[in-house]
């Protein structure tokens, strides 16, 4: 092919690729698709987070903690702990520094976890039993109490919302707490409460210097609910005008976390000792002995090992006794009837007949001890036995 036909087949094809290319950006049209790909990590391992965000911008300082040892550098003047997370695992020892806490000052924030047990007289929450506050399912309250809350219910237009009512206000704050909980206050220390038409959901009571507030649940600060409702307003409320720590994990921690924590050099070092010291029991001191040739075995040997096998399978009672009831045998052949004397008379006869001290045949032929021998005693033992088999 010559230059000039080759140029000419180059410009046709790229003649053809811009038609094509025209023709095709024709029929395209831009369009516009939201892509949802859930909540990020951090909202997945922080269900609050929306709340410590709100609270920021209200400007108040918020943080968070994961365990009760905040404790230990949060000073409790202007300051608000809310424990959002399981207590189960709190010690009396941490009640007691948390209600210490509050009543220097602080502002205590908890939920209620358990139900009241009238059998044992407490609900097994240590806040809870400490401050006198019971929880109780509302379905479980009294008739007249449940007969005024049901008349209540007909007047009001929201029952199953929970309202707060503030001094100077014309309307009160709605929650939507869970109307199958009920707070009853047994030492009746509460100055502020929240009522459903069925049951209380808010108390608040002062306790030394400090303020504690409990609620029924939680789940109106969690970041699905936050924004209904006055939710996010009642979180302002009780967190105003001091710092706010919101502690996610209250219980206690493990000894394994504490030592992770406070000594990981030293866990590190005690790894590799272990694997040092495994290493070593593991590892092979001199090469492999090789097994005995077949051919070198003795009689002496096969005798040795059938010893050692009995030994070790039968004790050594069973093989002293056999030893005895051999004597006895080769008595009976020597001495016909030897099986009917007494065991004296048969002792002198074993004495005629291998002109043996007595002391010797009384301590082969004596009945055996039933606790296990010393490998010296049973050693002299075997030694007086095949003494006096071989002399009959």
């Amino acid at each position: 092919m010559s230059r000039r036909a080759g140029f000419i087949l180059g410009m046709a094809l790229l003649l053809v690729l811009g038609l094509l290319a025209s023709y095709l950006l024709g029929k395209l049209e831009p369009y516009e698709e939201v892509v949802e790909h859930g909540p990020s990590p951090e909202v997945d391992s922080s269900p609050y987070l929306a709340a410590e965000h709100f609270l920021r911008l209200q400007n108040i300082t918020a943080r968070r903690a994961d365990s009760l040892e905040v404790l230990d550098g949060l000073p409790s003047q202007g300051q608000t702990l809310m424990l959002l997370a399981d207590r189960s695992n709190m010690t009396p020892r941490q009640a007691e520094k948390l209600l210490q806490w509050t009543a220097n000052g602080g502002h205590l924030l908890l939920i209620a976890e358990r139900l009241w047990d009238e059998d044992e007289g407490k609900s097994g929450d240590l806040l809870l039993d400490l401050l006198g506050i019971q929880q109780h399912m509302s379905d479980e309250l009294d008739e007249e109490e449940s007969s005024a809350d049901e008349a209540s219910e007909e007047g009001e237009a929201y029952p199953q919302l929970t309202k707060l009512y503030l001094e100077n206000e014309q309307e009160p704050a709605y929650i939507a707490f869970d109307t199958d909980y009920h707070l009853y206050d047994s030492q009746n220390r509460a100055h502020a409460w929240a009522n459903s038409a069925l049951a209380t959901h808010l108390l608040q009571l002062y306790h030394g210097d400090g303020l504690i507030t409990v609620l029924s649940d939680p789940w109106i600060w969690q970041n699905r609910n936050i924004d209904e409702y006055d939710h996010a307003w009642l979180l302002w409320y009780l967190g105003q005008d001091s710092a706010v720590t919101l502690l996610y994990h209250a219980d206690s921690d493990s000894l394994a976390s504490l030592l992770l924590r406070h000594f990981p050099l030293a866990l590190a070092v005690l790894a590799l000792l272990i694997i040092a010291g495994l290493w070593h029991l593991g590892m092979r001191h001199g090469p492999l002995q090789a097994p005995a040739s077949r051919a070198r075995r003795q009689l002496e040997e096969h005798l040795r090992g059938s010893a050692d096998f009995l030994l070790r399978r039968s004790g050594q009672h069973s093989l002293l006794k056999g030893l005895q009831q051999d004597i006895q045998r080769r008595a009976r052949r020597r001495h016909p009837g030897f099986e009917k004397l007494a065991v004296a008379e048969q002792w002198q006869v074993l004495g005629r007949l291998t002109r043996l001290p007595a002391r010797e045949i009384s301590q082969a032929m004596r009945p055996l001890p039933q606790k296990r021998l010393s490998a010296t005693d049973f050693t002299r033992q075997v030694a007086h036995l095949q003494n006096l088999r071989n002399a009959l």
